[in-house]
């Protein structure tokens, strides 16, 4: 049902916010994107799902990196898989420390855009995760 749902939201460039297993999905949606099906380490469990696990740094130019800014931003990644190979049409955008995906967007959609965090358990703290509900809110 993902699969289909997104193949319309695409076709008809609808705005898309993919998170975590989102994001995945996204990846591997577009034709040559696989997952990397295991990281050891990236499992993270915290009373609060809002406290940021590591940061993220944005690439210049991105439409993420306009929303949340080039410098580093604390993010709640808790995954075990990630993006291994680039889906034809996605531009990385934003990446761990370790050099791990941590989103891609599609830039010549009007706003198709995937994290790989849970900003939606930061909004309330982070001004940088309202943002990007606020970039996606406006595309609509």
């Amino acid at each position: 049902m993902e699969w289909l749902l997104l193949h319309q939201v695409i076709a008809a460039d609808i705005p898309v916010l993919a998170i975590c297993r989102g994001m995945q999905l996204f990846n591997v949606f577009h034709e040559g994107g696989t997952l990397l099906q295991h990281l050891d380490g990236h499992t993270v469990n915290t009373a609060d799902p809002s406290e940021p696990a590591h940061s993220v740094v944005q690439e210049p130019g991105s439409r993420l990196a306009l929303i949340l800014g080039a410098g580093p931003v604390g993010v709640n990644s808790r995954h075990h898989q990630a993006v291994q190979q680039v889906g034809r049409g996605l531009r990385v955008t934003s990446r761990s420390g370790d050099g791990i995906v941590e989103g891609v967007e599609r830039p010549d959609l009007h706003f198709a855009v995937a994290v790989q965090w849970h900003p939606e358990d930061q909004v309330a703290r982070f001004p940088a995760q309202h943002r990007l509900f606020e970039a996606f809110a406006a595309a609509l």
